[in-house]
């Protein structure tokens, strides 16, 4: 069902800041590669060299997030199951971005970061650039382990397994493989999908893959 972009927010029961919409927004401090491994470069554009901390010695915040707008609940006794879907309107080349600033409000908002899954649809964030790096059996078994937040591209997303949030990037790449990335993330999602692109393009993509 087509969703009306509205000012971006993050439905969340652990409360936090209101998300802002990934034009005109401060751009987030990166965020440290999990383990002992060197931080990958930070992405061009993005101050600094690394997150300041990593994510379990954030402090969520008090601040509480106002309820934006998401996808009509599903009548019938599986009303509950479905989780809420919250559009972050943003460019191709913005929609990483506000994902991981989504990213940062919902784990300084109180959720863990085992919680979190981030899927893009062009180019891999750099996280998971860099971590293939030391091949896949390393990368997957981060995912496995599930105590930190999971960056995938959308072709992995067969593999993934479920986490409450899943959060996606339409970052680029072809119709085909967003228009089959929105149904898996859903399924995927436990409680909330977030999804940050272009409005009428994610409508537009929602509706075919109903």
């Amino acid at each position: 069902m087509p969703l009306i972009p509205e000012e971006p927010q993050i439905h969340e029961s652990a409360q936090g800041p209101r998300a802002t919409p990934a034009s005109g927004r401060t751009a987030p401090t990166p965020r440290p590669v999990p383990g002992p491994r060197p931080a990958a470069p930070p992405r061009p554009g993005r101050p600094g060299p690394a997150r300041p901390m990593p994510p379990a010695q954030r402090t969520p915040r008090d601040t509480a997030v106002k309820p934006g707008p998401s996808a009509p609940a599903a009548s019938g006794p599986s009303a509950a199951s479905v989780p809420q879907i919250q559009l972050i309107p943003a460019s191709a080349e913005g929609a990483l971005d506000a994902a991981e600033e989504a990213v940062d409000l919902l784990l300084d908002s109180g959720r863990a970061p085992g919680d979190v899954l981030v899927i893009t649809t062009g180019d891999p964030h750099p996280w998971a650039t860099h971590e293939l790096s030391f091949g896949e059996a390393a990368y997957w078994a981060q995912h496995d382990a599930g105590d930190d937040v999971f960056y995938a591209d959308a072709s992995a997303l067969t593999r993934a397994a479920s986490r409450p949030v899943v959060v996606v990037a339409i970052n680029g790449g072809s119709e085909e493989t967003s228009v089959a990335a929105l149904p898996t993330a859903l399924a995927r999602a436990g409680t909330l999908l977030i999804v940050c692109g272009d409005p009428q393009r994610i409508n537009s993509m929602l509706g075919a893959s109903v």
